[in-house]
């Protein structure tokens, strides 16, 4: 049969276009599969998977911090490292603007109270034997 491609199933390198002796070379770290290409000799990946985490995890993680939760129960509640979620608060922290300067207030009279506490000192037991 002419023109029949017999290759529907298989890869195409990205680098030299070639359809023909595509073969198997392991999985990268993210498990995808791996292939080199027989005439250029190039490594790919036909669809590589996308590494970190997705970005619901992100901002599930930054509005726990806002709500007071600390780095590590996050960490804990969402899977991850505590220091991959110190990361990404501190990447949003630099990436917000720059707090507004305080308009200046007039002052005012302000009255304080004082509270003046004393605390003796701690009472001896009297021994059993000179009671």
């Amino acid at each position: 049969m002419k023109g029949v491609n017999y290759n529907w199933g298989m890869n195409t390198c990205p680098y030299c276009l070639s359809a023909v002796k595509q073969h198997k070379a392991g999985l990268n770290h993210s498990g995808s599969q791996r292939y080199e290409c027989g005439v250029c000799g190039r490594k790919y990946t036909p669809v590589p998977q996308p590494h970190g985490y997705p970005i619901e995890v992100r901002q599930e993680a930054l509005a726990l911090y806002v709500d007071g939760m600390n780095l590590r129960r996050i960490g804990r509640t969402l899977k991850v490292d505590h220091q991959t979620v110190a990361n990404w608060v501190n990447a949003q922290a630099a990436s917000l603007p720059a707090a507004p300067l305080p308009t200046e207030i007039p002052m005012a009279v302000n009255e304080l109270d004082e509270v003046l506490t004393f605390v003796g000192e701690k009472k001896r037991r009297v021994p059993r034997d000179q009671r």
